[in-house]
């Protein structure tokens, strides 16, 4: 064991302790001797007690002042453990120690920024995706859980239609939605329909790798960042000479990494990833603004060309509680569609009215799958039309 000390963008300064433990995607180990009294609970012990207060954890929070908490249907509940009141700001600081273990690119990011993201894994039990940031001086962590069985399209309840994107060859495949909307599980399902269907050569860039593919009639390699690669750019470059069809990036951020996806998709290649947007509209607004005014119009160009289908997601509450539902827009590309990403903004009404005049080609827009659903009494009123793209548009329409 070895003692590190860091100064934060605050000048705040934290004294840390690191465990040796084999670096990339940590594994749980037992306990080291952290000065804390023997009743206190080794970390994986309460990773696994936390797990077991409910069939339906999504998350596990730690947090100073707080108990341990886990997030079930989007509702925190604390989690009692005996002879722990509350959280201390040193044992969250010993928990984010056994989680990083020695993982030095992820102490650095810690270090230099405040944050950073590693996975985790209790052999047997679970993975977790992991967050570890700086708040008031203290060290907070959120791990998301993800599943060990890698989701299908059905039990997602998502649209049977989206099997189609096995058949594509090449292109861009988007999957948009606020953070925890399930983009992640969504790309996983659509990556093993691929898996299973087609002979051929899968590259997945990930920050960090959630589910652990196999080979099945596809070879896949996984890649994940820092641990496999310094850089989503440097990666994505490399993996043009690694003679991949199908590549997965976890999600794009920048205009640097959009600029090589649709290299990629325009030398035969097919792109499957992820941004943090609302809906198709925004997302072709966001991925625009990237841009400078004079690249726009080739842009939109380029985009027309290379959109296969862009999936949005978003979380609804039941309306007799009991969780939450995923309501999802599909767009699919077809050429009234990429007559709309090409001329602008001027188009965006338009391409709402494609979205809800596409079902026989398997599109669905959100506010129709809404009004469905509230029709079907699977959830009251308001809430829908709360989460509605035009919430007057979809009160109109349960009026009439």
């Amino acid at each position: 064991m070895f003692s590190l000390s860091f100064r934060l963008p605050q000048a705040r300064r934290i004294h840390w302790r690191t465990t040796m433990a084999a670096t990339g995607t940590s594994q749980a180990k037992s306990a080291p001797d952290t000065g804390f009294g023997a009743d206190v609970l080794a970390t994986p012990a309460l990773l696994e007690a936390m797990l077991r207060t409910n069939d339906h954890v999504s998350d596990l929070v730690f947090s100073p002042g707080r108990p341990p908490q886990v997030e079930v249907r989007g509702q925190l509940i604390a989690v009692r453990v005996p002879g722990l009141v509350t959280l201390t700001a040193d044992y969250t600081r010993r928990i984010a120690s056994d989680l990083i273990g020695n993982n030095k690119q992820a102490i650095t990011m810690l270090r230099e920024q405040g944050s950073c993201d590693i996975s985790y894994g209790l052999s047997g039990v679970a993975r977790f995706r992991v967050n570890v940031f700086i708040q008031r001086g203290s060290v907070a962590i959120v791990m998301r859980v993800i599943p060990t069985a890698i989701p299908g399209l059905e039990g997602l309840r998502l649209p049977p239609q989206l099997s189609q994107v096995a058949n594509l060859r090449e292109g861009i495949v988007l999957v948009t939605g606020t953070p925890g909307s399930g983009k992640s599980s969504t790309l996983a399902a659509l990556l093993d329909c691929i898996n299973e269907q087609r002979t051929c050569h899968i590259i997945t860039i990930e920050d960090p790798i959630e589910f652990l593919h196999n080979h099945k009639r596809a070879t896949i390699h996984q890649r994940e960042l820092h641990s496999d690669t310094p850089s989503f750019t440097q990666a994505l470059r490399a993996a043009m000479r690694q003679a991949p069809q199908v590549i997965l990036l976890s999600e794009i951020a920048d205009r640097e990494v959009m600029e090589i996806v649709l290299d990629a998709a325009e030398t035969g290649h097919l792109l499957l990833s992820s941004l943090n947007t609302v809906d198709a509209v925004k997302t072709v607004e966001r991925i625009v603004g990237w841009f400078s005014t004079a690249e726009h119009e080739s842009v939109r160009r380029r985009l027309a060309k290379a959109i296969r289908y862009i999936v949005s997601q978003r979380l609804i509450p039941h309306a007799e509680g009991g969780g939450r539902m995923a309501v999802v827009e599909v767009l699919k590309a077809n050429s009234r569609v990429r007559q709309c990403l090409e001329y602008g903004e001027q188009s965006c009404q338009a391409l709402l009215d494609t979205l809800r005049d596409g079902a026989n080609e398997g599109m669905q827009s959100f506010d129709r799958e809404i009004e469905k659903l509230i029709r079907a009494r699977a959830i009251d009123v308001e809430t829908g039309i709360s989460y509605a793209s035009n919430p007057q548009q979809l009160r109109k329409a349960l009026e009439d």
